[in-house]
C-alpha cells in the first residue's frame, strides 16, 4: 500500500511539473464507458486464461485438484496482492510516464518504448537474466502484452481497460490455477505442468496472442465511437488521438 501511495504522489508531481495537471488526466474518473472497458478487459482475460490453463488437463493425462487448505482469507489476501501488483505495474508503465511520452513523442513511439520497458522489466522480476533463451521468450511475451496495455491506454485515454486486462489474467493464473509467485492457491495440477510438440507451440501462441487479438478487435470496433482527448478542455474537439492534437 505504501508503494502505491508513493507512486501516486510521484505521478501527480510529474504531471504537475510537465503540464500543470493532476491525476484526472490519466482517465481515472469513473464513468459508464470506463466501467464497460474494465469489465470487458477482465472478462476476456479471464476466459482466455481459463482456456489456456485447462489445456494442460484437456490434452494430457492431468487433472486439477481443489486445494483444501485454501480459504476465504487466503482468497482475500491473494486477490489484494494481485490487484496491488497490477496497479503498481500499471502506474509505472501506463500511467504518468506513458502519458508524458505520448505527449512528447506521439502514440507509436511512446507505446513501443513502454512495451520494450515492460519486457525488460520482466527479465528482472522473473529471474531470467543470464538465460538468453528464457530472456527472449519472456521479452516476446511481455513485450506484446506491454504493447497491448499501452495501446489500450492510449486509445481509451484511461487506465481502466489495461487494468482490467492485466488483473483478469493475473488473478486467474495466480490465484485460481496457482501459477505464480504466491505458490499453492485454489487449484493444484496432479501431473507435470508441461505440453510437448506442436500442441505446446499452439498453446503458447494462444497464451501470447489471444487476449491482444481480442483487445485490438475491441479497440477497432469502438474507435468510431471514440472522440475524446486526454485534455478535452484545451485540445481541439476534432482530435481523436494525442498525436492528432499535434503532440
Amino acid at each position: 500500500m505504501l508503494g502505491l501511495i508513493v507512486q501516486i504522489l510521484i505521478s501527480w508531481l510529474l504531471l504537475w511539473l510537465f503540464f500543470k495537471k493532476g491525476l484526472l488526466i490519466l482517465g481515472i474518473t469513473p464513468t459508464k464507458g470506463r466501467f464497460y472497458e474494465l469489465t470487458f478487459g477482465i472478462l476476456i482475460a479471464v476466459v482466455c486464461c481459463t482456456l489456456y490453463h485447462l489445456s494442460f488437463v484437456t490434452f494430457i493425462d492431468n487433472k486439477w485438484i481443489l486445494n483444501n487448505e485454501f480459504n476465504s482469507q487466503k482468497l482475500l489476501d491473494s486477490s489484494w496482492w494481485t490487484l496491488n501488483s497490477v496497479l503498481y505495474e500499471e502506474l509505472i508503465f501506463r500511467g504518468a510516464l506513458l502519458y508524458i511520452l505520448i505527449k512528447k513523442f506521439g502514440e507509436l513511439t511512446a507505446c513501443v518504448i513502454s512495451a520494450i520497458s515492460f519486457g525488460v522489466y520482466h527479465w528482472f522480476t522473473s529471474g531470467a537474466l543470464g538465460n538468453p533463451l528464457q530472456m527472449i521468450i519472456i521479452f516476446f511475451m511481455t513485450g506484446i502484452w506491454g504493447a497491448m496495455f499501452a495501446i489500450a491506454f492510449a486509445k481509451t485515454k484511461s487506465l481502466y481497460l489495461p487494468i482490467g486486462l492485466h488483473f483478469g489474467w493475473n488473478f486467474i493464473s495466480t490465484v485460481i490455477f496457482s501459477q505464480g509467485p504466491l505458490g499453492k492457491q485454489l487449484l493444484l495440477i496432479s501431473g507435470e505442468y508441461k505440453l510437448s510438440g506442436a500442441l505446446s507451440t499452439l498453446v503458447f501462441i494462444f497464451q501470447v496472442l489471444s487476449v491482444p487479438a481480442l483487445t485490438f478487435w475491441y479497440l477497432r470496433m469502438t474507435a468510431k465511437k471514440q472522440n475524446t482527448s486526454f485534455d478535452t478542455e484545451t485540445l481541439p474537439a476534432k482530435a481523436n488521438t494525442i498525436s492528432d492534437a499535434g503532440h
